[in-house]
């Protein structure tokens, strides 16, 4: 078997991968903000100044209207007299742990589907795909909207919502190259052999797909934060008094003219994790792109 034969390039090497990585300035400005924000989150008990459900009184309003950020607390109250920034902090656990779970099972989903689709043809192939192109026709954010409405609203039932309308991207992706890689010779040598398909499937095909799966799966924890944080503005994402970076907003957004700091502060949070997870998505990608490899 020749050497063109033998598949795409497999994805290199963790340390070769990080090590250029962190000569992007870009890239590596995104790495320090999801290491800072992934550190506040498991840190919240002990960085956290305040209990966030604690309330604090001014003394003269009765229910602890919104206090100036001042050397007590650094980035104000809100509008029934809880510390900001340890609510802050503690939303960082709250989209982290929907945007690893979520997007971890829409990864999941989507590469179960799209391989199996790519490899099996037939009537396997149609069924899946044509699932797969019904999901992509609903409008992802309404489709959330409605399913977040039909449960119960809680940490956990938002991430499986959000999983559900956002494994159709990567399940047509990975369904693309694995079609394209089940008539490869190397994969038919595999069959001749008496290599059965799960067998084909996760020592052949997988590996190939490897650096696929890894950008998807960090571009779309982006895509995962900002859809809870909507979810969570809208009121029917992670449900208050549990402080999410959304809810937060979603709570104060009627003191957004004369106490801006509490919806400016959690939306600056909310869009530069996304932006982090994006620029590190974004990099990966001409790293682990073997069209893209030599050109940087």
């Amino acid at each position: 078997m020749s050497a063109l034969d033998a598949g795409p390039a497999v994805a290199p090497p963790t340390r070769t991968v990080l090590g250029r990585l962190v000569r992007r300035p870009l890239a590596l400005f995104g790495l320090i903000v999801i290491l800072v924000v992934a550190i506040a989150a498991i840190s919240a008990p002990w960085l956290a100044p305040y209990d966030p459900y604690e309330q604090f009184f001014d003394g003269l309003t009765l229910e602890g209207a919104p206090l100036p950020p001042d050397g007590k607390f650094w980035f104000g109250t809100d509008l029934v007299g809880r510390d900001l920034f340890s609510r802050l902090i503690y939303g960082a656990q709250t989209s982290l742990i929907i945007g690893v779970v979520a997007n971890g099972i829409a990864v999941l989903i989507g590469s179960v589907v799209g391989v199996c689709a790519g490899y099996f043809r037939g009537p396997v192939e149609s069924v899946l795909m044509r699932f797969t192109d019904l999901m992509m026709a609903f409008p992802a954010l309404l489709l959330a909207i409605v399913l977040a409405a039909i449960f119960t609203p809680s940490l956990w039932i938002v991430a499986m919502v959000i999983a559900m309308v956002n494994w159709v991207q990567i399940a047509r992706v990975l369904y693309t190259e694995t079609r394209s890689l089940a008539e490869r010779d190397f994969i038919d040598a595999e069959r001749a052999m008496g290599a059965g398909a799960l067998r084909i499937m996760l020592r052949h095909i997988l590996p190939h797909l490897f650096s696929t799966i890894i950008v998807w799966a960090t571009l779309g924890i982006a895509t995962t934060v900002l859809l809870e944080a909507t979810l969570s503005f809208l009121g029917i994402g992670v449900q208050p008094p549990i402080p999410s970076w959304g809810n937060i907003i979603f709570e104060n957004q009627t003191y957004f003219t004369s106490a801006p700091w509490l919806v400016f502060i959690p939306g600056a949070a909310i869009l530069l994790l996304a932006l982090a997870f994006n620029l590190v998505g974004d990099a990966l990608r001409d790293i682990l792109d073997p069209t893209q490899q030599g050109h940087h």
